[in-house]
């Protein structure tokens, strides 16, 4: 709910058992790693920690470089009253909640910074209901996006803040983060020693995102030993991964599992990790684009309207956004899931492909040449071409493909679900227009 927690947050009231990555966040300027670029003397994002800047910012980049923790500095430099909301959970409703409350606080003189993570994932209409608030000032809004925000932001949103991109950090960088860690007494406070290979291997998964590496640290500490070697960090990567995906990531594992779930026809497996994705903070477009692969790569012609359920499943992405979609994303997972398999239109289309980048693509039948434009006719182009609608049935003898290809199959229906019935018909086709 708006307010619970609206306070300046407290770095240092962050409880013993938070995650490595929470404890360790930067509690001043002084302590940010990177992002040296926006943070010159005089640039806009060091007045906004500072507490003189008063435009509000969109922090662009990848994850765990310091989106969260910048817009929380902001807040304790300011003064200002801090709310979150996650575009993953929060709707309309939420969001004019908020700027409810940052406007009686204005009247008694409280300002309000309002964070708003993944804001990229808002609809038109929940970025819409955040305009006057940030033109008129009741909140200092500060969006933090994966994505592009010339792309997936709307334009007066836009045009009200600033743009900052934040880098990947370096693996220097990234380096100071995880002896930080290991030294300070909000980390693992002198605690364990560490190899110089171990450090090299965590630098290289963390792949510029301190949160990644700080997370694989924490794991491989867990195990009690005293020294944290190589062999070590490489026997909790698995743990740290399976904790990286509940924090918000990306993990292929998990969508790897989804996708083999639906073609598996285990509706309650899939249920299981796309629920996991949804809680982790998996971009819904991403798993909707999923959705509609596997409506044709494993559902294919033996249910056709599995498709169009996945299909329809993105637009509500799209047009009405999260939370609601996720329903639209359940009901797409659940028809794919339970609907009759068939590879049929990935073998077929496979085969198609194989062939022709093994030479087979003759010349195309004259009768189906173009033959629209001047002296096309006196090439043989569209001669004697047989319109299929001038006869009773639809369909009649003619010559489809090139000649090295006559008499090859490509299609072939499985009994499964719709293509029960297509296979026959397919059978009676080839019959009819192969003469």
């Amino acid at each position: 709910m708006p307010g619970e927690g609206g306070d300046r947050p407290d770095f240092a009231g962050i409880v013993s058992g938070a995650p490595l990555a929470v404890r360790m966040r930067p509690a001043s300027l002084d302590e940010v790693v990177g992002q040296q670029h926006l943070l010159g003397p005089g640039s806009p994002l060091r007045r906004l920690v500072e507490g003189s800047g008063a435009a509000s910012v969109l922090l662009y980049g990848p994850p765990g470089t310091g989106k969260t923790t910048l817009a929380s500095l902001i807040s304790h430099a300011t003064g200002r009253r801090f709310e979150a909301l996650s575009a993953l959970s929060a709707g309309v409703k939420e969001v004019r909640a908020v700027i409810d409350l940052a406007r009686r606080r204005l009247t008694a003189g409280e300002q309000t910074v309002l964070f708003i993570d993944e804001v990229h994932r808002f609809s038109k209409t929940q970025q819409d209901a955040l305009l006057a608030a940030v033109e008129n000032r009741i909140v200092l809004l500060v969006g933090a996006t994966t994505e592009n925000p010339s792309f997936s932001v709307v334009s007066p949103l836009l045009s009200r803040s600033l743009v900052l991109q934040l880098q990947s950090l370096s693996e220097d960088d990234i380096r100071t983060v995880l002896q930080r860690a290991l030294t300070d007494e909000r980390g693992l406070g002198g605690r364990f020693t560490i190899t110089d290979e171990a450090v090299d291997h965590l630098v290289r998964i963390a792949g510029g995102d301190a949160r990644r590496a700080l997370t694989a640290l924490e794991a491989a500490a867990e195990t009690g030993a005293e020294q944290i070697t190589l062999e070590l960090v490489e026997k909790s990567v698995d743990r740290a991964a399976v904790r990286y995906d509940r924090d918000g990531d990306q993990h292929y594992d998990v969508i790897s599992a989804f996708i083999k779930s639906l073609r598996g026809s285990d509706v309650d497996a899939a249920l299981h990790y796309l629920a996991r994705m949804i809680v982790a903070g998996e971009d819904p477009r991403f798993i909707a684009r999923r959705l509609m692969i596997q409506a044709s790569e494993e559902v294919g012609m033996a249910d056709p309207t599995a498709l169009q359920t996945a299909t329809a499943a993105a637009q509500v992405v799209q047009l009405v956004g999260m939370p609601e979609a996720q329903l639209a994303l359940a009901q797409a997972t659940i028809h794919i899931a339970t609907a009759p398999k068939s590879g049929s239109v990935t073998a077929a289309l496979g085969a198609a492909i194989a062939d022709v980048r093994a030479g087979k693509a003759g010349l195309v039948p004259a009768p189906l040449r173009d033959g629209h434009y001047a002296g096309a006719q006196k090439l043989g182009n569209a001669i004697g071409y047989k319109y299929p609608h001038d006869h009773p049935d639809g369909v009649l003898a003619q010559q489809y493909p090139p000649d090295e290809l006559v008499g090859v199959d490509y299609y072939e229906p499985t009994d499964h679900g719709a293509e029960r019935e297509i296979g026959p018909r397919v059978g009676k086709l080839r019959r009819i227009v192969r003469g």
